[in-house]
């Protein structure tokens, strides 16, 4: 129906391109996104929201360098982020599983494999909309990954991106042994 399917996130702010830069090599930051979905998974359904993400990554200036789907559940989560964050320095941020449904488990798969949580950027997110008092979404640290919770839908996870997207460059640079300011 709609030619542009990212055309509805174009009326965010646009000086965020600089932001994510490397500061020490002034490129930008790589992000992974990771779209959990039993129904991706089963090609039952579009992954649209993982589409979202990665196009609004883009246009805030990172470089998406990898997409990855999974299936629901706390292990394939888990095993699913273990890779993507091995040896990895940057944003990884997943789409589904953050609700109270019965395979909505992709907290406890995150909470499995990071080391630190970042209990501010998950509220921050949290508090983007009404329905986002439902979400049970964590976002900590794998190394020098940052990884962040989102939920399914394409427009609640890229409000939820957006909340957290002014401080995930500075936070990037603490994780990979830059100065705090």
């Amino acid at each position: 129906m709609n030619e542009h399917p990212h055309h509805e996130y174009r009326h965010h702010e646009h000086h965020r391109h600089d932001e994510a830069a490397h500061p020490d090599l002034g490129r930008p930051w790589p992000a992974k996104v990771l779209t959990v979905s039993d129904g991706v998974v089963a090609g039952t359904r579009e992954d649209r929201t993982g589409a979202a993400l990665a196009a609004r990554l883009a246009e805030a200036g990172f470089e998406v360098v990898e997409r990855a789907v999974t299936a629901d559940g706390t292990d394939a989560v888990a095993e699913a982020l273990t890779g993507l964050t091995a040896g990895f320095a940057g944003l990884v941020v997943t789409t589904g599983g953050t609700g109270f449904g019965p395979r909505d488990l992709t907290p406890e798969g995150t909470r499995a494999v990071i080391e630190r949580e970042a209990p501010g950027m998950a509220e921050a997110m949290r508090m983007v909309s009404p329905p986002g008092r439902l979400s049970r979404a964590v976002a900590g640290t794998c190394g020098e990954a940052l990884v962040l919770n989102t939920p399914g839908s394409p427009t609640g996870a890229v409000e939820c991106l957006d909340a957290v997207l002014d401080v995930v460059p500075h936070a990037l640079d603490l994780l990979t042994g830059g100065r705090p300011h």
